[in-house]
């Protein structure tokens, strides 16, 4: 009944999961505390102006400067 199409599956890839991922990186960096305000100002701004490869590296680099409780 319902065909997934290339172009469905490019949208999806291309436009859904970068987004998903930015989305879910920004949420993670405002609701942690880290050693200093400035790197939460700092990862906020890699994920929002380097799509894909910003929440990449949060996630792979970022997520070792919060403070664990």
């Amino acid at each position: 009944m319902f065909a997934v199409g290339l172009l469905e599956l490019i949208v999806v890839f291309v436009l859904l999961v970068p987004l998903s991922l930015a989305l879910l990186a920004i949420l993670d960096v405002v609701r942690s505390d880290f050693r200093r305000d400035s790197d939460r100002v700092l990862w906020a701004i890699i994920v929002l102006l380097v799509p894909v490869i910003g929440p990449v590296l949060y996630y792979l680099v970022g997520r070792r400067q919060k403070l664990h409780s």
